[in-house]
């Protein structure tokens, strides 16, 4: 999986912590996309295995929970949220990874594009979001490398931001940090899923940290409630 064409000119990635390229080096030298991928995704089971004693709930409703810890990758916060899903695996992962799909149901979504397919479950996209909390946060747009695999009995699918060199004003670029989302289905009912998500997100601007983090533990527990709804349209 070689990055081509307009990605070879204009990519830069930035994540130094998954030691695949130097900061400010261009995609060029990234040329084992595979590798990339992998060492992604191993960041995200590591962070599936952190012991439950070092979350703290940051928000909870009867159908999805939210907690969070300190991040290391950046001076925020690290994300978990987890609920059950009325639909088989297959299905959520559909919806929730880059596609025409999402854009249907995701509420905070307001635009996105594919900039590049590496194969059938790897791509790059570049997506904008909605202002939030009465437009304190104005719109953001984000360029995440997306990657979907099969991990145990589910599927994984996890992204984080690349330093894409075409910035449109209107826009803050934000930053993902690894983040992803884990489905597997329930022992006792294989049509019921459990959702188990990871997100760290850098909006960047002039934004107070508390209202980062209340847009965060909201947004989440919106991200469920459109996605059971769009799921019981499908």
């Amino acid at each position: 999986m070689k990055p081509t064409g307009l990605l070879h000119q204009t990519l830069v990635c930035v994540d130094a912590n998954l030691g695949l390229c130097d900061r400010g080096k261009t995609m060029e030298g990234l040329t084992d996309t595979a590798a990339f991928a992998t060492k992604l995704k191993n960041t995200l089971i590591q962070y599936h295995t952190i012991e439950d004693d070092k979350w703290r709930v940051a928000k909870k409703t009867k159908d999805v929970t939210i907690w969070r810890k300190p991040s290391e990758e950046f001076n925020g916060y690290l994300f978990k949220a987890q609920g059950v899903i009325d639909d088989v695996v297959n299905s959520i992962i559909d919806h929730i990874r880059p596609g025409p799909c999402r854009l249907d149901w995701d509420s905070l979504m307001t635009s996105m594009d594919i900039l590049e397919h590496f194969e059938e479950n790897c791509c790059v996209m570049r997506y904008t979001t909605a202002s939030q909390l009465w437009n304190i946060i104005s719109p953001r747009e984000f360029v995440d490398f997306s990657y979907t695999v099969g991990h145990k009995e589910g599927l994984l699918s996890c992204g984080i931001s690349l330093d894409w060199s075409e910035k449109r004003p209107e826009f803050v670029r934000g930053y993902n940090h690894p983040c992803g989302w884990f489905c597997v289905p329930l022992k006792d009912n294989a049509n019921q899923s459990l959702l188990t998500g990871y997100i760290q997100t850098d909006l960047r601007g002039m934004i107070p940290q508390s209202a980062v983090d209340t847009a965060m533990a909201s947004t989440l527990i919106n991200f469920y409630e459109d996605l059971r709804r769009a799921l019981k349209k499908a």
